[in-house]
């Protein structure tokens, strides 16, 4: 799928090769990278959801297009790189939970630069979304977001935003400074509750809520994992409870709750029940290994809804 006219959501980033450790030894083949993700997370809820980013001319850039060919993911904004590859990464899961390790340094990704950024594609988009990884993969992908807001913004495109904290990119006194001020020019804030205790050194909820509105967030959905997500605008503040389900793989959780968070809202749905949608498949998304394959369909969602 390539070239649509516009689109509900366009995701800015790098998209990654995944390798899933597994009980007997083996690694599982997949795909990851947080806004890939949240673009396939959106697209199976029924979201006309693409890509804007750059890949190797390898065999794993093809793999990319070809599963987002497959999830009716537009490719419009997809470039390819001869001199640099795609990223790859690692999952392995313990009793601490799961862990990344990346080869991602020199990444087809990390050449993203405000000179190559697909302009029109943002301009047209209802949403743009990136995340913190976004900004972090090097200094030239951090100003490439920084112009993608300003086109955003200037073309009365929403923009969406999740910190997703990676201290092995940078460090935490950078990544504070950098998406702190990048808050205040955002429309959606997606925060997972680790990342925010490390930001702000606050632990309550509530609190944290209340710091990402006060640096100018107009909404802020905190995942708060098997404690379900706090969301707030300035009008509502209210806990979405999690659902109950056999936890496998969370590696990619946040990213399908902001997918399916973000379509919701964009076909309408408000705050609450958008959250209320998006818990749920984000619920359903971690009884699976690897960040795409556990992914629920609309359907999937809707029948869980309703039991």
């Amino acid at each position: 799928m390539t070239g649509s006219a516009s689109l509900d959501l366009l995701c800015l980033g790098e998209p990654m090769v995944e390798f899933n450790d597994q009980s007997d030894g083996t690694y599982l083949f997949g795909f990851g990278g947080d806004v890939s993700n949240v673009a396939v997370a959106a697209a199976r809820q029924g979201a006309r959801a693409g890509i804007a980013t750059r890949l190797g001319a390898d065999s794993f850039g093809d793999d990319l297009v070809d599963l987002w060919t497959r999830e009716s993911v537009d490719t419009g904004a997809v470039a390819r790189e001869q001199d640099a590859p795609t990223g790859i990464y690692f999952v392995r899961h313990g009793t601490g939970g799961h862990k990344f390790e990346y080869r991602r340094a020199g990444s087809a990704a990390s050449l993203s630069s405000p000179e190559n950024l697909p302009e029109k594609a943002i301009q047209s988009a209802r949403c743009l979304h990136f995340s913190g990884i976004s900004q972090a993969i090097s200094d030239n992908a951090r100003q490439a977001c920084e112009a993608a807001v300003s086109e955003a913004k200037a073309a009365n495109t929403l923009v969406s935003y999740d910190p997703n904290l990676r201290l092995s990119l940078w460090s935490l006194e950078t990544a504070r400074d950098v998406i702190h001020r990048t808050v205040g020019q955002v429309d959606i804030f997606l925060p997972g509750y680790e990342d925010a205790v490390q930001l702000t050194g606050l632990n309550d909820p509530e609190a944290i809520v209340a710091f990402y509105l006060d640096h100018g967030a107009k909404m802020v959905a905190l995942t708060l994992g098997e404690e379900g997500a706090l969301i707030g605008d300035g009008q509502i503040l209210q806990r979405i409870p999690a659902q109950t389900v056999t936890l496998v793989d969370a590696s990619g959780a946040g990213d399908c709750f902001d997918g399916a968070f973000l379509a919701r809202l964009l076909a309408g749905d408000d705050l609450i029940a958008a959250a209320t949608y998006a818990g749920t498949a984000a619920a359903l998304s971690v009884q699976g290994y690897g960040a795409i394959a556990p992914i629920p369909t609309a359907e999937e969602v809707r029948a869980a809804l309703s039991l």
